[in-house]
């Protein structure tokens, strides 16, 4: 078991009880969430050591290990993620300034991403950590992933683009993985890094409920001041902010079913776009927002 007694971005001792909220996916069990009072990350407190970890993600109902379509928002998750894989593609395009090149996708799941981008002629790599993920990814795509653990092993000045979609508050290593990424890029290397906004309505709306909260296996829950602190301690610097609509409705259908154990979706659609509504005047306060990093 990890308890801080710091903060994991700045060191600040600075840190309290925020809220409890439940892991709705798996065991049910109670994790407390602290607060940083210097830069404002939140972080799940007492979670299990990496080597202990593996158990949280045992669900069928993890799509990004299983890709079920099992359950009506697994679904529409499957409906919109051919817009939203159109989206990331565009985004690597305009932010790279490349139309070819080197990608390496940190936790690329089932490996949908990483074969748009092979399809436009990227040469790509996948790292994963999960067995199933793996196998799907080679079953589906015919991608071949590499373990996590390879992160470290990967040549410096390889990558033209990094992407981690929604892996980074899985990481136990956080600071030595924004390090390595960093030695990863090239020259003129763009990183981008997708993670839930807690700082959002939907967040604050659903409160302990919020799914993206994920616990325990969401470790960290950036906002972007925290994740300003993150980036700029490496020496890098957020060059852009950029929305994820969609997962505002997806992460606000989640959270329906975690409060009232059902699928209200005209809710969680209310919900979802009143956030929106908000993020539209401040992509910080977006569900769920892509740093690009160089």
């Amino acid at each position: 078991m990890i308890h801080y007694s710091q903060c994991p971005i700045c060191s600040s001792p600075k840190i309290a009880l925020s809220l409890s909220a439940k892991d709705f996916t798996v065991t049910k069990e109670i994790f407390p969430i602290w607060k940083c009072k210097n830069c404002s990350l939140q972080f799940t407190q007492d979670v299990p050591e990496q080597s202990a970890i593996g158990k949280y993600y045992q669900s069928e109902a993890y799509i990004s290990h299983s890709d079920t379509k099992e359950g009506i928002i697994n679904k529409l998750y499957h409906s919109v993620r051919k817009f939203t894989l159109s989206n990331k593609r565009k985004l690597i395009f305009s932010q790279t300034k490349k139309q070819k090149g080197n990608i390496l996708d940190v936790g690329c799941g089932t490996g949908a991403f990483l074969n748009t981008m092979k399809e436009t002629g990227w040469s790509i790599t996948g790292l994963e950590p999960d067995e199933q993920a793996a196998q799907n990814a080679k079953s589906l795509y015919n991608i071949d992933t590499q373990s996590s653990d390879q992160l470290f092993n990967l040549p410096a000045n390889s990558f033209d683009a990094i992407t981690m979609w929604h892996v980074l508050e899985h990481v136990h290593q956080l600071q030595e993985y924004i390090a390595q990424l960093k030695k990863l890029l090239t020259k003129n290397g763009v990183l981008f890094i997708a993670v839930p906004n807690y700082t959002s309505h939907d967040a604050a709306h659903y409160k302990e409920s919020w799914a993206a909260y994920d616990v325990p296996r969401h470790l960290y829950h950036f906002s972007p001041e925290s994740m300003k602190v993150l980036i700029e301690k490496h020496g890098m610097k957020i060059k852009a902010i950029k929305p994820m609509w969609y997962d505002s409705f997806y992460v606000s259908m989640l959270s329906e079913k975690c409060k009232h154990d059902k699928n209200n979706i005209i809710k969680a659609f209310f919900i979802g776009f009143i956030s929106n509504c908000i993020a539209l005047f401040d992509k910080k306060k977006c569900s769920s927002v892509i740093y690009v990093i160089g």
